[in-house]
């Protein structure tokens, strides 16, 4: 890892130690604090949580810079972004598309959280400095920094900064939600031609999301024009109150939820064509047979045993046959997790009346991988395996992690999963080091020197033997 060094070595000494430095102090017990003094502290933590969050978005300024673009992949050449494709890093002029990865890689949280932050800094330096020196001393809390950012970021300097002026002096006496009305408000007063040009982009960057939820569940949700959204919601509150008008007995927020769903994977049309989900079901035996509560999941959200054997249950897999216009594969494992090999139902009938065992499929040398060695990567990895990614296998390629090029081969196990983005970075990105172990586990290297690990779903955490005593001085030394 490259380290600051100073003008001079006292100097470089001085920076190594500040930033190796532990920034917690002694605390006393709560239960010796009195109730002023308790208040006290939490006042003083969201003003220090202030000041970090001011010094985190200077370092992650300070990370653009040290990223320039020069290497990255020009319009019209091989590996150059397309322009349909959706941006989740901001366009800072000169920086490198791949900054916000290395921001990433920093923080251990996925690129759009790292985009988001870049994105936020940028403003309060462009935009709203007097809000930037004002979360450096602690005299405004993130949130409200953090409002200000999110109302103003595509707002043009001066135009942002008039709004500024006018609620700075007056954000920290009101909440959250007036905050933001009223720097709507002033920003829609002022210059109404802006406030419609930031709807329609708002409107452009929307999509549709699902995030996973506690006990088997997951929220789908989509970002829609509030009129829309405020249609849709009366629609389908309207559609749940008609069925428990019928007798129904459930609460009426379950209603909502089944006619929610069942508006979006029944739609209503006649002559329309028929459309087919893709579901991707991963289960064990013995969550299936009911004698293991390992939970399965489906597109990689977890679901409890019951939830699977239901879900597979309805499919018509539980009974061994493939579902209609669906895949059954069969993947067995060692002891540790690791993936020895995926079959069909034809295939392990087939080596059964052999009495053959399972091995994973042979090396090819073609640099695309064989049908066997995709089924294999994708079954064993399940999703993009940068670290923090989790982007869904079905839109992943398949990576060599030793370039072909370079001598590495077409084999499962330097074959990994990476999503579109995540596989440029790797080819195009400088200082960037993939290194993947027999069994999958793959370790990514920054530019910085931070390493971050991933393991294949279902792979159990290596053993670790017991730490060498400190007493025995043994050879070697």
């Amino acid at each position: 890892m490259q380290r600051l060094t100073g003008q001079s070595l006292l100097e470089g000494v001085l920076i190594d130690w500040s930033i190796d430095q532990s920034v917690a102090q002694p605390r006393l017990p709560v239960s010796w604090l009195t109730l002023e003094q308790k208040a006290a502290a939490l006042a003083r933590i969201q003003r220090n949580r202030a000041q970090d969050t001011a010094w985190e978005a200077d370092l992650i300024l300070g990370v653009a810079e040290d990223c320039p673009d020069d290497d990255d992949p020009k319009p019209g050449t091989p590996g150059a972004r397309k322009g349909n494709w959706r941006k989740t890093d901001p366009e800072f002029p000169g920086v490198s598309e791949f900054f916000v990865d290395e921001v990433a890689h920093a923080i251990n949280l996925g690129r759009g959280t790292a985009a988001f932050r870049a994105h936020r800094a940028w403003t309060w330096r462009e935009n709203l400095p007097a809000t930037f020196a004002a979360l450096r001393r602690g005299d405004i809390d993130e949130r409200r920094a953090g409002v200000l950012a999110d109302v103003l970021q595509h707002s043009r300097p001066e135009l942002a900064q008039a709004v500024e002026t006018a609620v700075l002096p007056e954000a920290c006496t009101l909440s959250l939600r007036r905050l933001d009305a009223w720097a709507r408000e002033l920003l829609l007063e002022l210059d109404s031609a802006s406030a419609e040009e930031n709807r329609e982009r708002a409107q452009q960057a929307a999509d549709v999301f699902v995030q996973p939820a506690a006990q088997g569940m997951a929220t789908l949700g989509a970002d829609l024009p509030a009129d829309e959204a405020a249609e849709a919601y009366d629609l389908i509150d309207q559609l749940a109150q008609m069925a428990k008008a019928d007798g129904d007995p459930r609460p009426i927020c379950q209603i909502r939820t089944e006619v929610y769903s069942l508006l979006l994977r029944r739609p209503g049309g006649t002559g329309q064509a028929g459309v087919t989900a893709k579901l991707t079901i991963t289960a064990a035996l013995a969550s299936l047979e009911g004698t293991s509560s390992v939970p399965g999941d489906v597109n990689g959200f977890p679901i409890t045993p019951q939830h699977l054997r239901d879900l597979l249950r309805r499919v018509g897999a539980l009974g061994l046959q493939a579902p209609e216009d669906g895949t059954l594969t069969f993947a067995l494992t060692d002891e540790n997790g690791r993936l020895i090999a995926t079959v069909s139902v034809a295939e392990l009938a087939q080596l059964a009346r052999r009495g053959e065992g399972l091995n994973p499929p042979p090396a090819t040398d073609r640099y695309e991988p064989t049908d066997r060695q995709r089924v294999q990567v994708k079954t064993r990895d399940r999703t993009c395996r940068m670290p923090n990614c989790g982007q869904r296998v079905g839109w992943a390629d398949l990576d060599h992690v030793v370039p072909h090029a370079c001598g590495g081969e077409t084999t499962c196990t330097n074959l990994c999963c990476l999503c579109r983005h995540d596989h440029r970075l790797k080819t195009f990105a400088r200082g960037w080091l993939f290194v993947m172990d027999p069994d999958g586990t793959l370790h990514v290297t920054s530019p910085a020197g931070i390493t971050r690990t991933t393991r294949p779903p279902g792979l159990r955490p290596p053993v670790l033997g017991p730490r060498p005593d400190p007493t025995d001085d043994s050879p070697p030394f």
